[in-house]
């Protein structure tokens, strides 16, 4: 024991000595350190990077990524239009604007567009609804016609004038043309009013069918460039993303909006919420630190040698972190504040011992040679049990924390040296005045006497509030999905959560790999039986059932509509005066129609006339917008048309080869989308469907997957670290200390804390997710560092331990961790503040039972019993 201690006693003999020597030393290693980060410093967002590749969800989810890697790190691009005709354009705009601009887009892909599904569509639905679509086409051909040949204002007018020839002569009532005076009239008065107004012809042609309307919503895949060297790898995309919106003006004013989600956009906005008020959070947590630091030492100069030590100790640090793992993570960059709030215990240990001691009378060397020899075994055990304690995740398969440990564990030993050695240089250097009064708390003393008296019922309140929060565990609540600890209002996670509402674009969609394509039948098969599975899709979705009888349908009609879709004259480009005549001519035809045909339509003949009327006498730039309303959605809707009427029979080999890359591997292995049933946002309703699936195959992967199967991958980290740190933390205590009791005087303190934490979570509703678990190993670290510092003390006879400098000490080092990882709270990312809200809690149930139940738990010092005759 004494050996150990004097480690410390020597290093810091031998920089009281040489001061300069020791700074310089420092300094020289500081440079060397910047200079290798320099040119060494990488850092990787890629979240896959965090757990080990070899646990089985994770080779499940490469084999998948291997065989499919086009599917790998997309960006969804999401076009929801006002129309259907709007987000069909806008979609096949922006994917060829994508498709051209290879320096931002490896890939780009339109899962329901295109032109396979524009021609096939159809055939997908049932052959009623192909019959209910076909028939309103053939209905709608004296509109279609003259539409066809002039796709024009003038050419609009035409249509609904020889409509109304038709009423007149019998061939048809004003009835049946209810609805499309009704949706032009009030496309008209729109835009005559300046509101935005957008028409649909295809939600006119269909009426309540769902068949020939596609929807509102396109979707487009892409595989952007990234760059993991950068926090947001995805920016430079995004960026070019948005680009190109404005550019081909897809917004609210053009009746289109365009969005983004996916894993890379996610991501990026994680970051850049990270970094929205990082400024502030650095701010509150440096001022709060250098005024705890203030209060604890009372000089100015020991708070500039304080801080000077851990910034340089932070640089080495970093360096040796960079040598020992290569590259940052997202867990392991979090060695920053760990280091700070973990390194400045050192500092306040001794610097407020060395005040005790120069209060006593001690010199400058005296002072900081009898800290080290009063500190030295403490201050190593510390550092050891925060060393293992992090050091213990090395095994598992988190190694995004194990990563974290390693260079946390590196940082507490270098942390450690330079407070014994660096420390007292600058202390040298500065030269400190001597505090004017005491150290410890004088006005403390009562205290020390009521615990002394009260220890028993002391002792038994912290036994009932123990067993009082063993009672609440079963109520911990334990949220390890990812996406929760994201900003709910930031786009992408706005946009993700609108998507999972969709249960046809949900992408909370577990994929299924299946060797040849018999497995994928009997997969497909054995899937879309459980009542969790809503659909299953795999490569023969594409291949429509009952072909036949739906491919004679079309044909009839694309022989029955071929005239009136298409003309073999187009007319021209209509004048001002056209369309002026036409409008009054066909406003007059309306007009007399309504009152020769009184009944249902009569209303809407009127409207419509009057809307034209007011059209003609307007002026020519509103004559003009109302023809571009109109003749833009009719060109789509017609060209859609077209290429649906000239479906042809579709087998496996027919299917577009890029189509069928993304569920066929050239080997021929088979990918299946797993679609729950029940709401996709729910975590119970995704745990269960989850199961099912896994019970047919374990060959999964997939959002719902990677989220479960991470959570008990993390869950499972913890439990085995845990379980190691305890056992190494134990036998260094008690391979140092040789005394069992003295072991659990250490330890128990730090498991009442940890209970009373998970307690206090419980009664405020905090679950306990990926970010804020971090601070259970830091609680253990630092608990069992401030308890050591008592039970040393108590057994070296130390009596009055609340009046101590070692309660002060402990008091402002607390403090000063809890500043530094509070201000953690202010941060807008959900999973940081709930970090800092979780360590702060932590911190103050482990200074709780620091001061008052470890003072009551040990009792008298030994010494004092061992003089008592």
């Amino acid at each position: 024991m004494p050996s150990l201690g004097s480690i410390v006693t020597r290093a810091t003999a031998a920089s009281i000595a040489r001061p300069f020597v020791t700074l310089i030393l420092a300094l020289a290693i500081a440079l060397l350190s910047l200079l290798f980060i320099a040119s060494h410093f990488e850092m990787t967002t890629d979240t896959a990077e965090l757990i080990s590749p070899d646990v089985d969800w994770r080779r499940h989810e490469r084999a998948m990524d291997d065989a499919f890697p086009q599917l790998r790190d997309a960006m969804v691009v999401v076009v929801d239009g006002r129309t259907p005709e709007l987000a069909e354009d806008g979609a096949a705009r922006l994917a060829a604007t994508f498709a051209a601009d290879r320096r931002h887009f490896r890939a780009v892909r339109r899962p329901d567009g295109g032109d396979f599904l524009a021609r096939q569509g159809l055939l997908f639905g049932s052959e009623a609804d192909v019959r209910e679509a076909l028939d309103a086409l053939v209905k709608a051909q004296p509109l279609l016609g003259p539409l066809a040949a002039d796709p024009s204002l003038v050419g609009v007018t035409q249509a609904i004038s020889t409509m109304i020839d038709g009423v007149d002569a019998g061939q048809a009532s004003l009835a049946d043309l209810q609805a499309p005076m009704r949706a032009l009239a009030d496309a008209t008065d729109g835009s005559l009013s300046g509101k935005p107004t957008f028409f649909s012809w295809q939600k006119l042609l269909s009426g309540n069918g769902s068949t020939l309307a596609p929807p509102t919503r396109r979707l487009i895949l892409i595989r952007p460039v990234l760059d993991y060297g950068s926090l947001m790898p995805g920016e430079t995309a995004r960026a070019a993303i948005h680009a190109a919106a404005r550019t081909l003006q897809l917004d609210a004013a053009h009746g289109v909006r365009v969005r983004l989600t996916g894993d890379v956009p996610l991501s990026d906005e994680e970051f850049a919420t990270l970094q929205d008020n990082i400024g502030l959070v650095a701010g509150v947590m440096l001022a709060a630190m250098l005024l705890t630091l203030w209060f604890a030492t009372r000089s100015a100069k020991l708070v500039l040698a304080i801080i000077l030590t851990i910034a340089i100790g932070l640089i080495v640090t970093l360096a040796a972190g960079l040598l020992a793992v290569g590259r940052l993570n997202l867990i392991s960059i979090t060695f920053i504040p760990l280091f700070v709030g973990l390194g400045v215990d050192f500092g306040v240990q001794i610097c407020v011992r060395f005040n005790a001691e120069r209060v006593g009378g001690a010199s400058l060397a005296q002072g900081l040679d009898r800290s080290a020899v009063a500190l030295g075994l403490p201050l190593l055990l510390a550092a050891g049990a925060v060393f293992l304690g992090f050091g213990a995740f090395l095994p598992t398969a988190y190694i995004g924390i194990a990563e974290l440990g390693v260079i946390a564990g590196i940082g507490m030993v270098i942390a450690l040296g330079l407070s014994v050695t660096l420390l007292p240089a600058l202390l040298m250097i500065l030269r400190p005045a001597a505090p004017r009064r005491e150290v410890g708390f004088a006005a403390m003393a009562p205290f020390d006497r009521w615990l002394e008296r009260r220890r028993r019922a002391i002792l038994w309140a912290f036994a009932g509030s123990m067993a009082l929060s063993i009672a609440l565990l079963p109520w911990v609540s334990f949220d390890f999905n990812p996406l929760d600890l994201r900003d709910p209002e930031s786009p992408a996670m706005r946009t993700l959560t609108d998507l999972t509402r969709d249960p046809d674009r949900t992408p909370n969609t577990i994929a299924v790999l299946a060797p040849n394509h018999t497995e994928a039948v009997t997969l497909a098969r054995r899937l879309s039986a459980l009542p969790e599975v809503k659909q299953v899709v795999s490569l023969d979705s594409f291949v429509p059932q009952d072909q036949s009888p739906k491919l004679e349908a079309i044909g009839d009609a694309a022989l029955l509509l071929d005239v009136a879709i298409n003309p073999f004259d187009l007319a021209p480009a209509p004048d001002d005066p056209a369309r002026i005549a036409a409008l009054g001519t066909t406003a007059a035809k309306l007009a007399s129609a309504a009152t020769a045909h009184p009944g249902p339509g009569s209303l809407e003949a009127r409207a419509l006339s009057r809307a034209f009327d007011r059209l003609a006498t307007g002026r020519p730039a509103q004559r003009l917008a109302v023809e571009t309303m109109l003749a833009r959605p009719l060109d789509i809707m017609l060209g859609q048309i077209r290429l649906m009427l000239q479906a042809a029979p579709v087998t496996r080999d027919t299917i577009p080869a890029d189509l069928a890359r993304d569920w066929r591997t050239p080997d021929g292995r088979y990918r299946l989308e797993v679609f729950p049933a029940g709401n996709a946002n729910d975590n119970k309703v995704m745990a269960r469907f989850r199961a099912a699936v896994a019970t047919v195959t374990p060959n999964v992967s997939g959002l719902p997957v990677a989220t479960q199967a991470a959570a008990a991958t993390i869950a499972g980290a913890f439990v085995q670290a845990g379980i190691i740190a305890f056992a190494l933390v134990s036998l260094l205590l008690l391979a140092v200390l040789r005394n069992i009791r003295e072991v659990a005087f250490t330890l128990a303190p730090v498991i009442l804390s940890i209970f009373l934490t998970l307690g206090t979570c419980v009664v405020i509703g905090q679950p306990i997710n990926f970010a804020n678990i971090i601070a259970l190993p830091l609680l253990f670290g630092v608990g069992v560092a401030f308890h050591i510092y008592f039970v040393m003390a108590w057994r070296d006879g130390a009596t009055d331990l609340l009046q101590s400098s070692l309660a002060r000490a402990v008091l402002f080092s607390a403090l000063a961790t809890g500043t530094a990882f509070g201000s953690l709270w202010l941060s807008h990312h959900p999973g940081t503040a709930s970090m800092g809200k979780i360590l702060m809690i932590s911190l103050a149930w482990t200074l709780v039972c620091a001061l008052i139940f470890e003072p009551a738990l040990l009792g008298p010092p030994q010494r004092s019993r061992r003089d008592k005759p």
